[in-house]
């Protein structure tokens, strides 16, 4: 369920400067959303798997504050990644 080495370097290298910049606010919500969408999907075929919805919804929090984040301190850039990734807001 988690995310490939290969789905995470490309996301490093779409959303941070170069390939190593994987800290970058942007990279670090691309991931969560990334994980955010495997983990919804599995949910839909395992309802009862509540340990999965814990870290489904501690994933959540974690890429709001990060979103809100990006929003205080940069927001032409949170609005570009808020169109890139089809994130409601």
């Amino acid at each position: 369920m988690a995310v490939t080495k290969e789905r995470k370097a490309e996301l490093i290298k779409k959303f941070g400067k170069d390939a190593k910049n994987s800290g970058a606010t942007e990279v670090q919500i691309a991931i969560l959303t990334e994980e955010i969408n495997e983990l919804t999907e599995h949910l839909k075929e395992h309802t009862h798997d509540y340990h999965s919805k814990r870290g489904l919804l501690t994933k959540v929090g974690k890429r709001r504050s990060l979103l809100n984040y990006l929003k205080n301190n940069d927001v032409v850039s949170y609005r570009e990644l808020i169109k890139e990734l089809n994130l409601r807001k």
